[in-house]
């Protein structure tokens, strides 16, 4: 079992109790009925927008797939907008708050950032490559640096070609 696994069960129950007492307090100052229509819109809107959501992740998909674009960018653009209805249509204040603010373009953007590097960290550089492209690489201006004096190779098996395969293993 990974590491971070062992805490969903928890982090889950943490979830509810921070929903429940949410929707007590704004049942408090809102009243019952109140928090209990604002939730039950919430959750309808969450519901609309799946499906809405899910049109546009599948449009962005096909399109990019039919130009011979890399797909990668409107596959997190349309998991990131899933995830943001998603969260709207579980009942709840806080994940309705949080997944209304996903769905909001400049917020949208920063998640669709993140998802990005995460993923380029867990799969192969060349997986990478196919789902977003070519990386790109930030260059500072600036006074040279040193370069650094190259080390003498070492030779092994008296200068002989060896055949060898890569082997690109994850990083964890």
């Amino acid at each position: 079992m990974r590491r971070g696994l062992r805490f969903v069960p928890l982090a889950l129950l943490l979830a509810v109790v921070l929903e429940l007492a949410v929707f007590v307090g704004v049942g408090r100052a809102l009243g019952f009925g109140a928090a209990v229509l604002l939730v039950f819109a919430a959750s309808l809107l969450g519901l609309v927008l799946l499906r809405r959501e899910g049109m546009r992740a599948w449009r962005g998909f096909r399109s990019a797939a039919a130009a011979g674009q890399p797909p990668g960018g409107q596959v997190t653009d349309g998991l990131v907008g899933l995830a943001g209805a998603l969260l709207l249509a579980v009942p709840g204040l806080v994940s309705g708050l949080i997944g209304l603010l996903l769905l909001v373009p400049p917020v949208r953007r920063l998640a669709r950032a993140g998802v990005r590097r995460a993923t380029e960290r867990r799969v192969s550089s060349m997986v990478a490559g196919d789902l977003f492209g070519p990386r790109t690489v930030r260059v500072r201006q600036g006074a040279p640096q040193p370069t650094p004096q190259p080390e003498q190779p070492v030779v092994v098996d008296g200068g002989r070609a060896i055949e060898g395969e890569i082997v690109d293993q994850p990083r964890h």
